[in-house]
């Protein structure tokens, strides 16, 4: 029986036709699930019965089980959920001044073997579906009993190898009637995969868009990012620059400042000059330490230079806050922790 999270607006439409039913229904039934998240069909109060037992019979209302969580003393949480096949996956809830962000999961696993991350050392087992991106949010916002404003694809997983499902999660949660997250308070990251970063452009959706990175030189992208063995920087500058054309939008420019790797002014300056007459900005992101790998964070200082120099060749950059470093706050981390 399929969860009825998997639908988007419009599939729950489809269903209505076929079933000859108002399609007005398709505005009840979201309201019901995303405004006030019943956990049964028989709670859809102004929905007939026989329509009721007729969607119990199609469709389940499912959820994710939590198996633990983490709390950080800068508020940041960290939520280990089991799947109805019994894997783990991980959603990280943050508190900003403008509200609350999560960082939701796509992939049970990645194969995009990042060097430096978690996620990596355990290989992609499936995608996730779309019911189990939505539920990511429901079940935090239930747990906590608060609304969610901001979500970001960056958890386990490379999204865009998930392109399908990823694309009707967004539509689900960017739904008026629904979780009503806008377009703009989305953002999905990718660590390169060119051909579907022009297939989103096309797509006019209005979501963030941003990059993983880490480096401006290819030898250095080979050896810790093999994607770009595949698609190097040439591929993915010109695909970002379509991007930029096409939708008028600004692309984030995620860096993680590895210590000695690519965090010399040299790289800075590499950098920079990549970058220069793009509308883009960059993310300085402070190194969590995974302890089965042997990068380091780059020191404070490096990072400081990393910055004034970016500044100073008149690039738009942020040092991105710290959050979670007292928790298993690396991607993967807290899963592969649990892991047997």
């Amino acid at each position: 029986m399929d969860s009825i999270y998997n639908y988007t607006k419009e599939m729950l439409i489809n269903y209505m036709v076929s079933l000859n039913e108002k399609t007005y229904r398709t505005d009840q039934i979201i309201e019901w699930l995303y405004r006030n998240k019943v956990s049964s069909f028989d709670d859809m109060t102004n929905i007939s019965k026989k329509f009721i037992e007729k969607l119990k019979a199609d469709f389940m209302i499912d959820e994710l089980k939590l198996v633990t969580k983490q709390e950080s003393y800068d508020g940041t949480k960290k939520f280990l959920f089991e799947l109805s096949d019994g894997n783990l996956i991980e959603s990280v809830l943050m508190t900003y001044e403008y509200g609350y962000s999560i960082c939701v999961t796509s992939e049970v696993g990645c194969n995009m073997g990042c060097a430096f991350c978690a996620s990596g050392m355990r290989k992609k087992l499936r995608n996730l579906s779309t019911s189990e991106m939505v539920l990511q949010i429901l079940m935090v916002e239930k747990l906590e009993n608060l609304k969610i404003g901001n979500v970001v694809i960056m958890g386990i997983g490379e999204p865009f190898d998930n392109y399908d499902n990823v694309i009707n999660f967004i539509k689900i949660i960017n739904y008026a009637k629904g979780l009503e997250i806008g377009a703009r308070h989305i953002t999905v990251s990718t660590c390169g995969i060119v051909p579907k970063i022009y297939e989103f452009a096309n797509l006019d959706l209005q979501i963030n868009l941003a990059i993983s990175l880490h480096s401006a030189k290819n030898e250095v992208r080979n050896e810790i990012m093999p994607i770009n063995k595949s698609y190097n920087l040439d591929l993915l500058i010109k695909a970002i620059k379509d991007y930029i054309d096409k939708t008028t939008k600004r692309v984030t420019i995620e860096y993680i400042l590895l210590k000695d790797v690519n965090d010399s002014k040299d790289d800075a300056l590499t950098l920079a000059k990549l970058l220069k007459g793009l509308n883009v900005y960059v993310n300085l992101i402070p190194y969590n330490e995974v302890k089965e790998k042997p990068y380091k964070r780059s020191n404070k200082e490096q990072m400081h230079i990393f910055f004034d120099t970016l500044k100073k060749e008149n690039i738009n950059v942020q040092l991105r806050k710290e959050q979670g470093s007292d928790i298993d706050a690396a991607c993967g981390q807290l899963r592969s922790k649990n892991l047997k």
